[in-house]
């Protein structure tokens, strides 16, 4: 394995835990647990896009959302820029939710 997929994955794992900084306000879980995260990419010039939904298309932090998931990426010191790509298929269902999700939520 090279330096450039060991250094991709090591950063891949710091998005993460990023990630699971940001928490939806309605919901007491954080976005990635929530399945909220459909991918991350990282190229080897550290560039960063993510793909991800929202609740709804009409959730309330549709507008504020995104742009914290894209300053939050983009404050890792490893990461050169960050994107975020909204997408609505599939849409977002209770079934992408993590089991540690539904315990924090009552639902096991």
């Amino acid at each position: 394995m090279s330096t450039t997929e060991i250094d991709t994955i090591e950063l891949g794992e710091k998005i993460v835990k990023v990630l699971k900084t940001i928490f939806d306000p309605e919901i007491p879980v954080d976005i990635y647990e929530l399945g909220l995260i459909y991918d991350v990419f990282v190229n080897e010039d550290q560039e960063v896009k993510i793909l991800m939904t929202l609740t709804t298309p009409n959730c309330p932090v549709a507008e504020t959302l995104p742009l914290e998931v894209e300053d939050k990426v983009k404050s890792i010191k490893l990461v050169k820029d960050a994107e975020v790509e909204i997408t609505f298929d599939p849409p977002w269902t209770q079934d992408l939710m993590s089991e540690e999700a539904k315990l924090e939520l009552g639902m096991l």
